[in-house]
Parts: C-alpha cells; structure tokens; sequence
C-alpha cells in the first residue's frame, strides 16, 4: 500500500494529525505561564503549519507531476517528511515522560502514597514540562537541521584514500582511481552544480574512473539534460561502471511491463555507451601498463537484502579472471561483499560500492562515524578490511527522496593504490 493510495493518503494524514495533537499537549505544557494573547497566536501559528502540511501532501498526491514544477514539488514533500519524522523523535520523549507519570500514578495508587513530587524544588521547572522542552527542542533542531540540509546536497566532499597491497604489480603502484557511485540524475535540479562536481573529479587527474551504479532513479530520459555534462569525465585508462538496484525501473509502473521496462535498461546502457563509458555486465577486462595486467570485474546489482534484486552473476564474470595478480571489483551493493564475496573469492582484492548514500543523514567527526543506515547495512561508508580483502563503499556523488545531505555529503574518492 502506497501512499497514492487513498487509504494510505488516509493512514498517512490519520497519523500526522495523531501526531499532532500528541505534540500539542507538550506545546500547551510548555506555555502554560504565558498571556492567554501569546498563547492564541503560538496555538494559532501551530496548527496552521500542520494544515498547511496536510494541504501540502494532498497538493502532492493528487497532482500531475508538472503542477507546481519538480524542485517545488521535491522540496514541499521532503519538508512535510521532516516535520514527520521530527515530531516522530519528539514523540519517544513524550511518551517517556507519559509512561513516568502512569508508573507514578499506578505506584501511589498501589501503596497509597501522595506522587505529586514531580516538580524541582525553588521554583524549578516540573519533569514532565522539562522532557516536553526537551523533546519540542529535538524535534525542531531535526527539523531544523534537515532543512540546512538542502544546501548540502552539491557540496562536494573530496576523499583521498591510500590502499597498501603486497601483491599489486609494480607498474600498478601509485595508480589513481577517481570513484563514484549514485548519481541519481533524476533528482538533480542544478546542472551547473552538478558541471562543478564533474570539474572536481576531472581535477582529480585520475589514471582511470570507476562508477558502481544507479545512474538514474527510474527511467533513462533522466540523463537528457546531463549527458553533456557527465560526458566530459575522460582517464587516460578509461571509464568504467556497473548497474546499481534503480537501473532497472523497477520503482515505476510501466505502461507495457515486457516492452517499455526492458526498452528502458536498453536505453540506459546506450546512455553508458554514449558517455564514451565502458559498461561492464557480468564480466572482466584486463588493465594493462607497461606490460603487466590487472583484471577490472564489473557485476550487475547484486544483494543480500532480499526486496533489492539479483541480476549480478560472479560465476560469469570472474572465471578467466584468476590468472591476474591483482583483481578489482565493481559491484553496487556493499552486502555482496559479505554474502558471496569474502567466503567464495577470497582473490578479490578490492571491491568498489556504493548505494548505501549514507543514508544522507549522519554524524562524522574524526573517531567516530554514525547513520540510521548502519543497522541495515554493516559496510555503509568509507574503508573495511577482512584479512588481505578490502572493501571502500562511497556515499553517493546524487541524492534520493531527500534533496539534501546532513552530517555525510556527496561524495568523490580518490583512491592511491601501492
């Protein structure tokens, strides 16, 4: 049930209201000492924001795709999902302090004992007043911060990683790999933003670049208005790249499922084709420099999560590729890498993915790394090791659903091999 449907529609503004009127009582607790004038207009300025969220979704859902434009659209459905998702987190501390009183309550009852101590002493503030502070206060810096996150989503973040091997040939020694994954050229709304990206990888001078997949969100159209820009990325050893899970269309309704979808993977690896990019389908190439080679293996979307498809096929792409010292592999989804990679290819040295994006929403500060994301996805950003096998995950150069970025921003590695 999607939220097109009109009972999800239902469902989804059931809940927003229930949410609501949960977060009103802390709104009300908090302004308890205030003028009953400032009072009205705190009341007043709350709930028209909740009605214009409603009216907002309804817009949303009931609109054609060109009705108020795509950035418009884009930006009014991410704010109605953060205000969502912030009176969600709010929510946690109000029913802390809910179940506080309730416990409180059925105590007292039970051993018949006054429980109305729940204020500080020299006129402090009560507990309940206090978690309703300190949830409103979650809540909007959430709110807040995803806003800021807006700004964020062409902000660049260039990572230059150093990758020791014992058994990388000499003439592969101080290679420079320029990789990037996610671009999500359905999302984007700036091209001249997006041209910046693309210069910063070019200035990079990498000896080759390397993308893991999801070029578009759904359709190949998507990459009309970039395909000038994204064309420029040239290396003097090539540009490779892979499928990721959204480019095969499974997330849109086709009017012909046999036709248009299977038109559309077609189109899309013409896209590749046309960008002058060598689109690797279950398969190996051989890189070669001064005379020693080193094997590039290129698989289709493959996961361990089971609503993201299988399409990758490690048994066609990797026999053949056993006599190089030194193998690559470009696989989209990071949970390969546990699931099939370590316990069957124990040769694969490196492998490149991508798809995780971070979730788009983090903490990283030297030392310590976080995101929603981690509890589905173990590798979710930046280096793993197991033994000799190493695995470097990028945090997507687009973005999907949320046009922004928060705490882990777009990203373009520079990996240094020796």
């Amino acid at each position: 049930m999607g939220l097109r449907t009109p009972l999800g529609v239902v469902i989804f503004i059931a809940v927003m209201l229930l949410l609501d009127t949960y977060f009103f009582q802390a709104i009300k607790s908090v302004s308890q000492s205030v003028s009953p004038k400032t009072k009205t207009v705190i009341y007043a300025i709350y709930w028209g924001i909740t009605a214009c969220a409603i009216i907002g979704f309804l817009l949303f859902v009931y609109t054609e795709q060109n009705f108020l434009g795509k950035k418009f659209r884009t930006y009014l459905f991410a704010t109605i999902l953060g205000l969502f998702f912030a009176k969600m987190v709010a929510f946690v501390f109000f029913l802390v302090d809910d179940l506080r009183r309730g416990i409180q309550w059925l105590a007292g009852k039970i051993f018949f004992r006054n429980t109305e101590a729940d204020s500080m002493a020299d006129g402090g503030i009560t507990r309940s007043v206090f978690l309703s502070w300190l949830g409103i206060a979650t809540g909007t810096t959430l709110f807040g911060s995803l806003l800021y996150g807006f700004s964020n989503k062409y902000n660049y973040s260039i990572k230059n990683i150093k990758l020791s091997f014992p058994n990388l040939p000499p003439s592969f020694r101080g290679l420079k790999i320029v990789h990037i994954s996610d671009i999500h050229s359905g999302s984007f709304m700036n091209p001249k933003a997006v041209s910046h990206g693309v210069d910063m990888i070019l200035q990079q001078n990498a000896d080759i670049i390397l993308f893991t997949g999801d070029l578009v969100n759904d359709k190949a159209s998507e990459m009309n208005d970039y395909k000038v820009i994204f064309g420029r990325l040239k290396a003097p050893m090539g540009v490779y790249s892979t499928l990721g899970n959204h480019d095969y269309g499974d997330y849109v309704e086709w009017p012909n499922e046999g036709v248009s979808k299977t038109q559309n993977l077609e189109n899309l690896k013409k896209v590749h084709a046309d960008l002058g990019w060598r689109l690797l389908m279950n398969e190996h190439v051989a890189l070669e420099k001064n005379g020693e080679e080193i094997a590039l293996i290129g698989i289709e979307n493959w996961s361990a999560k089971g609503r993201f498809p299988k399409h990758g096929r490690m048994d066609l792409a990797y026999p053949g590729a056993e006599k190089y010292p030194f193998k690559i592999l470009m696989s989209h989804d990071p949970s390969h890498w546990d699931a099939q990679v370590i316990p069957q290819y124990k040769n694969i040295d490196l492998m490149l993915s991508g798809h995780t994006h971070g979730m788009q929403f983090g903490i990283e500060i030297p030392g310590f790394k976080w995101s929603p994301v981690q509890y589905m996805y173990k590798q979710w950003a930046g280096l793993y090791e197991n033994e000799n096998q190493k695995l470097y995950v990028n945090r997507g150069f687009g973005f999907i659903g949320y046009p922004g970025r928060v705490g882990i921003l777009p990203e373009i590695t520079v990996i240094e091999l020796s």
